[in-house]
């Protein structure tokens, strides 16, 4: 990611490691914001990220807060390896006989990345979106029949009993075929390219800025503040389009929430019901897990690590 020249393998390992180590560190914190973004009004059990996690620890326990990360573990690295080999592909068919591109054409090739990446995240996100809100979709049923009893008896833990990711994906192609595992497609798009739209450009003329070491390249310190701002930026920018994304792609509602026919009846009711600070759910959550992916990611790149795996390859020159 930053601007010395890593080969299109190396970028691809350095990424899947990235990906697996940045998931670990900050799955909790997705978790809870997939929780915030998913409560609607007069179903309130989370107050904030601090709250949803304490509350989930409690009740599932500390595994409980890593629910459906085996769905990202298991297909981020493809994931990653789609989005930088489609941007490195756009880039360079973007590029005029190797001269830096311009914004229209980064932001091009950011488009081109976006779209070519929603072929994993749209799957990945529609199974694990259902794994993580089963806690508070079961809690806020708990609540709902201590409420109905009189309120009287002592919270229970949650026991949990919902599908696992392998059941939720054979129930939907068998219910509905591929389209099943494809459902919110379209506000997947909505998220990821403009993301990419955003973040690409921005990264590559924040990583311009400094001076620069002997190889040309720019200081590990530029690029780790870069890669984590432009992440930053990006995810905050695109979050109203998340919350409407995770509602459409939310199998299992809470008693009294409303269900949403498309993107814009989603967007619809949530301003009618919500209010537009609804669309800003879980976006500190999302800085959150946005920021320390990227700079994981660069850590990985400084340290070359796709480049060392790459040279242990017999045949590699080292």
């Amino acid at each position: 990611m930053a601007d010395k020249q890593i080969s299109l393998p190396a970028k691809l390992i350095n990424g899947g490691i990235a990906g697996l180590i940045g998931v670990t560190c900050v799955f909790p914190i997705d978790l809870a914001k997939t929780r915030l973004q998913n409560q609607q009004n007069g179903s309130r059990i989370y107050t904030s990220m601090s709250d949803c996690l304490i509350k989930t620890i409690r009740s599932e326990g500390f595994c409980g807060m890593y629910r459906g990360a085996a769905v990202n573990l298991t297909l981020v690295t493809p994931e990653k390896a789609i989005k930088l080999a489609a941007n490195d592909f756009f880039r360079h068919q973007l590029s005029k006989d190797g001269q830096k591109l311009t914004l229209v054409r980064e932001m091009l090739a950011g488009c081109g990345a976006g779209t070519c990446q929603v072929i994993i995240t749209t799957p990945m996100e529609m199974l694990k979106i259902q794994l993580q809100d089963a806690g508070r979709i079961e809690a806020q049923r708990k609540l709902i029949g201590q409420h109905t009893r009189g309120g009287g008896a002592k919270v229970n833990v949650v026991r949990l009993k919902s599908p696992t990711a392998l059941q939720l994906s054979r129930d939907l192609l068998k219910d509905k075929g591929i389209a099943g595992l494809y459902k919110g497609l379209g506000a997947t798009l909505l998220r990821d390219v403009p993301f990419s739209i955003i973040y690409f450009p921005l990264f590559a003329n924040l990583n311009s800025l400094g001076r620069r070491n002997s190889d040309g390249s720019a200081p590990f310190y530029i690029s780790f503040l870069a890669g984590c701002f432009a992440g930053c930026t990006a995810a905050v920018a695109v979050n109203p389009v998340d919350v409407v994304k995770t509602r459409l792609q939310s199998l299992t509602r809470g008693r009294h929430e409303d269900t949403y026919g498309g993107v814009t009846d989603c967007v619809s009711k949530i301003l009618r019901h919500e209010g537009p600070s609804a669309f800003l759910k879980g976006s500190y959550c999302r800085a959150l897990v946005i920021a320390p992916l990227f700079g994981i990611a660069q850590v990985v790149y400084f340290l070359g690590v796709g480049e060392f795996v790459l040279s242990l390859l017999p045949g590699q020159k080292h």
